[in-house]
């Protein structure tokens, strides 16, 4: 099987990095030609572009920062769509648009499925993250080789689109987990606590998490390094809006994230790490929140391992 790989970026380069790690035929391609460069150089295929990756490979995977950037790929590639040909979207994306890119796939006789994974980037660089994947159940047991190289823990959502609710929908509870986690964290510090006694406290408490397993050990170190920007926290709670207002639930919670994150941009910038939301709270308070022994990055200590389908 012949795959093809287009974005990689922050998450992108490291599930396709697994594949090419355990024998996948790969060819890549991306906007930033040094990156293309860098996989070719551990022997992936330059694809040159998305009409030729998807002219040459069997299984086309994108992984990109936006919808639009999805839409864009898929206009080069549509008219060379031919039967059997697999499309997995890996964005994290709407609902909507993936099942109205899929629909386009499946006018040709090819086959769609979106496949978000879940469970930081710190584990898609080990293959040990987790995948959602929604598509007809044939379509599924045919990638799911190549869902068990990029991820450990694999879960068949359902029908084409499912993958992407759910996703969306795990991306909030976890910027409501980094915002909670941030006040908790300035909370202790104002009430005069040590915050190494803190951070113990919540990890073994039922205020434990894992946001508070790992975007608070950033938080304290002082790095705030996880990998993710306040951008695409904006843009994962808004398609989590999105889910919500077309099934006519009234939120409240998300709503109060929306603008926190939009100050947060407005203050910082679009491309700030996302756990630096916490600076607002150390600006209003004067408060530092750090301190010493945390790690400066997550990294993934568990081995690599095979990954599996995860039933119900």
């Amino acid at each position: 099987m012949h795959v093809g790989f287009i974005g990689l970026g922050n998450v992108g380069g490291k599930l396709s990095g697994s594949l090419l790690r355990n024998g996948t035929k790969l060819s890549v391609h991306d906007l930033n030609k040094s990156l293309v460069t860098e996989f070719v150089s551990r022997g992936a295929i330059d694809g040159q572009n998305p009409r030729n990756i998807m002219q040459t490979c069997d299984v086309i995977i994108t992984c990109l920062p936006s919808p639009s950037a999805s839409n864009e790929v898929m206009q080069q590639m549509l008219e060379f769509i031919t039967p059997k040909k697999v499309w997995m979207e890996m964005s994290t994306t709407d609902e909507a648009e993936v099942k109205r890119l899929g629909a386009l796939v499946k006018e040709k006789e090819g086959s769609a499925v979106d496949c978000p994974v879940s469970g930081g980037c710190h584990r898609a660089d080990t293959g040990n993250i987790s995948i959602f994947a929604g598509c007809e159940r044939e379509t599924f047991e045919y990638i799911l080789p190549l869902l068990t190289k990029m991820g450990r823990r694999v879960l068949h959502t359902g029908e084409l689109g499912s993958a992407s609710v759910l996703k969306v929908i795990t991306n909030y509870l976890a910027t409501a987990n980094l915002v909670s986690c941030a006040e908790a964290l300035t909370v202790a510090k104002g009430a005069g606590m040590d915050l190494q006694i803190a951070y113990k406290a919540f990890s073994i408490s039922s205020g434990n998490s894992f946001v508070n397993e790992t975007e608070s050990q950033v938080i304290l170190n002082g790095s705030r390094d996880i990998s993710f920007t306040m951008d695409l926290v904006a843009k994962d709670i808004g398609l989590f809006q999105a889910v919500a207002d077309r099934a006519q639930i009234p939120l409240e919670l998300n709503p109060l994230l929306i603008s926190i994150f939009q100050d947060g941009i407005k203050r910082y910038g679009p491309r700030e790490l996302s756990p630096n939301i916490i600076k607002r709270l150390e600006e209003t308070t004067g408060l530092d929140i750090r301190a010493p022994g945390f790690p400066a990055e997550m990294v993934d200590d568990e081995p690599e391992e095979t990954g599996y389908e995860v039933t119900i």
